[in-house]
């Protein structure tokens, strides 16, 4: 495999060199480049640069920079902004966790996002923590194994996320399913040093659902989370309702 290596969390971030280090010497890596982000872009969702220039600066033997978000990095390295033909990407390791509605905000995953539209298999990977990244790589390192033997839909990305404890304590993987936050904190606010109102966003809600088979659930229990997550956000089972309402009002007569 020829893998594409992003994060949200900048290109110095202990989780993404822990990790393009353990793919370095995977046998089933052929190629490996890393093109992530100046700097931290953490819930940057998956947002594009499209009113600036983008530009690309080399950091090391195939480790790129680039002065936008992680969507703009893999944009960039699948669309020829590089002579590098990925087979697919992974992002991360993010340091934090990534789980229930975070997936709506989080860089890591939207780079995953970004690869999946443009043909990709992609994996999106956090610990939920910033010590053991070296946990969170082993697993990675397993799964590909035999990945490029699963015959996974084109709609789906796998989300990952690892306890931050040692590999030894490490309980299990378990496939699971999105749990759900409460909302978040309110907004802390502040004043400048000339008087004006700042703020900061609150922290991130505590777990709603957290109940059997989710993703807090897993960790919570010792155990690493994965994920399948659609990007076709399309509510089928909405569609001919929608349709019983809204179509017959058109066209509008005069």
């Amino acid at each position: 495999m020829r893998i594409l290596l992003s994060n949200d969390d900048g290109y110095l971030a202990p989780g993404i060199r822990t990790l393009y280090d353990a793919l370095l010497t995977h046998p089933n890596v052929k190629e490996l480049i890393m093109i992530a982000p100046d700097r931290n872009r953490s819930a940057a969702s998956n947002s594009l640069t499209l009113l600036d220039p983008l530009r690309i600066t080399q950091q090391g033997e195939q480790i790129y920079c680039v002065n936008g978000t992680p969507t703009d990095c893999v944009h960039l390295g699948i669309n020829g902004a590089l002579a590098y033909r990925a087979d697919m990407v992974i992002s991360g390791i993010n340091a934090g966790a990534n789980m229930g509605d975070d997936v709506l905000y989080s860089g890591t995953v939207a780079a995953a996002t970004e690869g999946r539209f443009l043909g990709k298999p992609s994996i999106a990977v956090s610990l939920c923590g910033d010590q053991n990244f070296a946990t969170a790589a082993h697993i990675v390192t397993r799964l590909l194994e035999d990945l490029h033997m699963q015959d996974l839909d084109q709609n789906t990305i796998i989300n990952i996320n690892v306890p931050d404890l040692p590999l030894a304590l490490i309980q299990g993987v378990k496939v699971t399913r999105l749990g759900r936050r409460h909302a978040s904190e309110p907004v802390v606010s502040a004043v400048d040093p000339r008087g004006g109102k700042m703020f900061w966003i609150g922290p991130a809600g505590t777990a709603a659902d957290a109940g059997e088979g989710t993703d807090f659930e897993a960790v919570e229990n010792g155990f690493v989370s994965v994920t399948p997550l659609q990007i076709d956000l399309t509510h089928y089972a909405m569609l001919n309702k929608m349709r019983q309402w809204i179509e017959p009002k058109w066209p509008i007569k005069s």
